[in-house]
């Protein structure tokens, strides 16, 4: 038979990846959750981990643990809960797109935590999603809808994109009468293996075989490399501000950002509090999202 609290420690190994991460997650020194895994894999008589030059790498043994595990820990946290006030209150982590987290979210936050001072948010808006199932956020805002029977996923707010450049720079060079005009122009925009989700891939839709001649993993950094008189590219409108939009007609590209959340969380109060605002928050900012309507 294993100790319980053994099974908490290897979930947090499995998640950060190695015994000091695991450490400062649980406020414990390293050496206490090595010993704590040897005895947890003796007492199963199965090798759960394998190191590797990046840390941890699970056992299939390990995986089979680990997927228990996370149950476990969902059931625990909800009989925690069980006859305590749903109090809005505590720590909420959102994960988004870095344009959408700080163009969006950050600027409506400071209103937020006045309404709600109980309440600490933070925002990881950065290239890439953190996972809900995995706990490293409470709730995600994604660019394609998660297919996973563990996530509660909702549309949030299409969004609109548009081709844009400096005012100095089409002085300049001039105004691109049609997009197969394009290919005399300077291009910004992915790097083209960096792109972490498909519907980032957006210049062959402009027109085929477009090839930025300066590219970024960071939309934010394309948006300054544009303002500098870089070339033209292809920006989210509410992040477009002072720069000229090109060909709004003809190049004018739609998206749409998803909430994801785990089951198990989706319902409490501040869960329900933090959809229903971010609900809010596109309403007000439906002009910027969707210039054209």
């Amino acid at each position: 038979m294993f100790d319980w609290d053994d099974l908490r420690i290897f979930v947090a190994v499995a998640q950060a990846g190695s015994f000091g991460g695991a450490a400062r997650q649980l406020g414990v020194d390293p050496a206490t959750v090595g010993r704590r895994i040897a005895r947890f894999e003796s007492a199963l008589k199965a090798i759960l981990l394998t190191r590797s030059p990046g840390g941890f790498q699970l056992t299939a043994a390990g995986a089979r643990v680990l997927e228990q595990g996370l149950k476990a820990q969902t059931a625990m946290d909800a009989t925690l809960r069980v006859g305590e006030p749903d109090l809005i209150g505590g720590v909420v982590r959102i994960s988004a797109s870095e344009a959408f987290g700080a163009a969006i979210i950050a600027p409506a936050l400071p209103a937020l935590r006045a309404q709600r001072p109980s309440l600490r948010i933070e925002l990881a808006a950065a290239s890439g999603f953190l996972s809900p199932t995995k706990r490293e956020v409470d709730l995600t805002v994604t660019l394609v809808a998660p297919n996973s029977p563990r996530l509660h996923v909702e549309p949030l707010t299409q969004y609109e994109l548009g081709l844009y450049g400096s005012a100095a720079y089409l002085a300049r060079t001039g105004v691109p009468e049609r997009p197969e005009n394009l290919t005399a122009w300077d291009i910004v925009g992915y790097v083209d293996d960096l792109i972490y989700a498909p519907a980032l891939r957006y210049l062959d839709e402009v027109h085929p075989g477009l090839t930025p001649s300066l590219g970024s993993s960071s939309i934010l950094a394309q948006r300054a490399i544009i303002a500098a008189d870089g070339g033209l590219g292809v920006l989210p409108c509410f992040i477009a501000g002072d720069l000229v939009r090109v060909l709004p007609s003809q190049v004018r590209l739609q998206r749409r950002f998803w909430t994801a959340t785990r089951p198990d969380v989706t319902d409490t109060a501040r869960l329900r509090l933090l959809r229903g605002w971010l609900q809010d928050v596109v309403r007000a900012r439906r002009a910027d999202l969707n210039p054209s309507g």
